[in-house]
């Protein structure tokens, strides 16, 4: 698939793109767990040199391009934490034919890392140079602006520099309960008819509701619709999807020994990426999460 933002369910719903109450059920489907690391970092075989890179997602920039091939190409596209982390990175990482993106968790030398809302507690010290949370690996043709991105099922194996860590995560196959209500919400969606959101008023009412789970509103459905002149059906839509993506929680298995706080809170992960046939989406609580990630101060 494109290389894209990563919705959450129920956003999904908001323009009519009703494959989501397909996505939750399909038993054929790979899930991975986020790791709340930070910066994002991509790397591999650049495909227009034929030689190895490093870089943030502005490797992927149709324009200004940050793909850097040398230390000299860091400190020309980079600057300050990000750039030192780069570097870190071009030294420790092993070299691939592939294109992988993972995220940035810290540098060796301890066992607690907050890279940026998540506290990560491992059961050792790590004796590695560097971490990465590696998720997403890409084919591109010719260069990376094309880049077409999937799941990275396999990661790549651990060096003596660089740690990768991938924490085991399951999914029940057997969720026919929610293919039951999603059958519910594809009936629901008939009361819509024309009224699904064209993309601009979509993105307010994204950011709106965002607002209110960063202030702890609640999201009233009745005042959003009347505050953005939508059909209400839309917005009760939105929240039984959301209500459908809470029950999914159910059905995933963590098993790893990380230990992951909020604060002094302990906590899941931050969340898990599901794919399968009908899309890739992430399941996230944002009332406790995604509020988090909004007011915590960043270490990065």
């Amino acid at each position: 698939m494109k290389n894209t933002h990563i919705e959450h369910p129920e956003d999904s719903i908001l323009t009519g793109d009703l494959s989501v109450l397909d996505w939750f059920a399909e038993p054929d489907s790979y899930i991975s767990t986020k790791i709340d690391g930070a910066p994002a970092i991509v790397w591999g075989t650049d495909p227009a040199t034929g030689t190895f890179f490093v870089g943030t997602k502005a490797v992927f920039n149709k324009v200004k391009i940050r793909i850097a091939h040398t230390h000299e190409e860091i400190d020309t596209f980079y600057q300050g934490k990000v750039a030192r982390i780069l570097h870190a990175c071009f030294d420790c990482l092993p070299r691939t034919t592939s294109i992988i993106q993972g995220d940035f968790i810290g540098y060796g030398g301890s066992d607690t890392y907050r890279p940026n809302t998540v506290t990560y507690i491992f059961p050792e010290i790590i004796a590695e140079d560097i971490i990465i949370a590696p998720h997403t690996i890409y084919v591109a043709k010719g260069d990376l602006r094309n880049a077409v991105s999937s799941p990275l099922i396999l990661s790549p194996k651990s060096t003596d520099e660089c740690l990768f860590v991938k924490p085991e995560v399951s999914l029940n196959p057997y969720r026919e309960d929610l293919g039951d209500i999603c059958n519910f919400a594809k009936q629901m969606a008939t009361l819509c008819h024309s009224s699904f959101l064209d993309d601009k008023t979509a993105a307010k009412v994204k950011k709106h509701i965002n607002d209110c789970i960063r202030n702890e509103n609640v999201i009233d459905e009745n005042e959003i619709a009347e505050k953005f002149d939508i059909d209400i059906n839309v917005m009760r839509l939105w929240k039984l999807v959301a209500t459908i993506k809470d029950d999914l929680f159910c059905f995933i298995d963590e098993r790893d020994d990380i230990e992951c706080m909020i604060g002094n809170m302990h906590t899941l992960h931050e969340g898990y990426v599901i794919t399968n046939k009908y899309g890739m989406f992430k399941v996230v609580d944002r009332q406790e999460f995604s509020r988090a990630n909004f007011i915590m101060e960043k270490t990065w």
